[in-house]
């Protein structure tokens, strides 16, 4: 459907619920806003005309594109939440996936899989159609493809219940609702700070072995609906269940993890309590997701600053030069450091029978913090299965 409406001459709007002479407004409220499939309906169009009930232009506006409107577009802005650039010179892809999912993650559609099938132009995904599949399997297919595709691990971040399809994915869009969580950051005073405090506890060698090892990890892919994700993770020590109601649907527990400050989770699934004291052979780990992004490392580009004719053999490079690189990459490993150091969004995971790990879903956004910012360097960094 994407690319139908991306090649056609003309799309045209009819708006049956909006009378003749209508006021703007009048389109942020129609029922075509509503609807899963007009999210590719007005992307996707080079030029798309609005018409009323009684087939009169939208606002009176006789001009040969709505698109070139800024009354139009700026009342699609505010009533879908993206941004008018967008709506004018949409380009499919993976950029922003998260912010994408948003968008569509109010609107509905007669059939269940059509909310994941809309989106798959919009991500420039070519995914076979297979109705009475269920809406949890469409989706999980979109989201699988992203993520594999892409590396963009955003599509993780929700708050809702799991999907059959896996865990770490939502069973329904509307988990996408609310706007990630945001997290402070560092000034650039701060970071200087930090990074000053940890030349003194992480030795150059250290550095460069972590900044190694995370630059090597193997990106986020599935395998038969097996999530194998890239994390930091962190062996929780000990659940205990906060007391509550006889009849509550809500379970609080208290998070203990080796070298993270304790935390609080809810949810409405029952987990084993276990401490130092009662262990229990079910591994649990609070989990921080890698994403690739936060080594900061410049984009290939082709450089054309210079010739090829007029190009040369470099002079190898004196110790000096050598010295600086080294200096260079010792900072931009501290300052990884000191983000890492700082609250990031955290999964709570279960080992289950088979090896892999179940994603345990909160009821708000589990949000975690390391003890010791300089101890970050010597955390377990590794590849976990999730189902």
């Amino acid at each position: 459907m994407f690319a139908w409406y991306r090649h056609s001459a003309l799309t045209v709007v009819y708006l049956s619920d909006v009378p003749p002479s209508s006021k703007s407004g009048a389109l942020a409220k129609s029922a075509w806003n509503t609807r899963g499939w007009t999210v590719p309906e007005f992307l996707a169009p080079q030029v798309i005309l609005f018409y009323q009930q009684d087939w009169t232009p939208y606002l009176d506006d006789d001009s040969p594109n709505h698109k070139e409107s800024v009354e139009i577009m700026h009342e699609l802005e505010d009533v879908t939440g993206i941004d008018a650039r967008a709506l004018v010179a949409f380009q499919p892809g993976m950029r922003d996936a998260r912010e994408k999912l948003q968008w569509a993650s109010t609107r509905v559609t007669t059939v269940p899989e059509d909310i994941a099938y809309s989106l798959f132009g919009i991500f420039d995904i070519q995914l076979p159609i297979l109705y009475g599949e269920n809406k949890q399997n469409a989706l999980g297919r979109l989201l699988q493809e992203i993520v594999a595709r892409s590396g963009d691990i955003t599509a993780l971040d929700w708050v809702g219940q799991p999907s059959t399809f896996n865990s770490c994915l939502p069973a329904d869009i509307t988990s996408y609702a609310a706007p990630p969580c945001a997290l402070p950051s560092l000034s650039e005073d701060e970071m200087q700070r930090v990074v000053s405090s940890l030349r003194h506890t992480v030795a150059v060698d250290l550095a460069s072995e972590f900044f190694d090892k995370l630059d090597n990890i193997s990106p986020p892919r599935f395998a038969h609906r097996r999530l194998h994700l890239p994390c930091m993770t962190f062996r929780v020590t000990e659940i205990r269940r906060r007391s509550g109601p006889p009849q509550e649907i809500l379970f609080t527990y208290g998070i203990k993890a080796e070298g993270l400050d304790d935390l609080l989770i809810t949810t409405d699934e029952r987990l084993n309590q276990f401490s130092w004291i009662k262990p229990t052979r079910q591994t649990f780990l609070l989990v921080c997701p890698w994403d690739h992004r936060l080594l900061e490392l410049p984009d290939f580009a082709d450089d054309d600053a210079e010739s090829l004719g007029d190009w040369s053999e470099p002079e190898s490079p004196g110790a000096s030069l050598r010295e600086e690189e080294l200096a260079e990459s010792y900072s931009r490993t501290l300052r990884l450091i000191a983000r890492l150091g700082q609250p990031f969004g955290a999964f709570l995971l279960a080992q289950q029978r088979g090896g892999g790990y179940k994603r345990i879903v909160s009821d708000h956004d589990i949000i975690a913090q390391a003890k010791n910012v300089a101890s970050i360097h010597s955390m377990d960094v590794r590849t976990l299965e999730i189902l």
